[in-house]
């Protein structure tokens, strides 16, 4: 790819890898902060911070094209 498209594509990477780590640590901090909470809706809450920083570091694998799939090859 040349152009303007891998220019786009290098730069969504980055943005990827910069809010991967911003949202890998808001939602380890929360989920260390209520992991001692008790009761149904708190275990939810706290599957759905871990749900979301695993989602965060898919984020991050993907930014450095790690994951398998089609990409941009820096």
């Amino acid at each position: 790819m040349e152009g303007i498209s891998s220019t786009v594509a290098h730069v969504e990477r980055i943005f990827a890898f910069i809010f991967g780590i911003v949202v890998f640590v808001v939602a380890a901090v929360a989920l260390k902060n209520e992991w001692k909470s008790k009761g149904l809706e708190n275990e939810v809450f706290k599957m759905m911070l871990a749900l979301l920083a695993l989602g965060a570091v898919l984020a991050i694998l993907a930014s450095f094209n790690v994951l398998a799939g089609k990409g941009v090859e820096l």
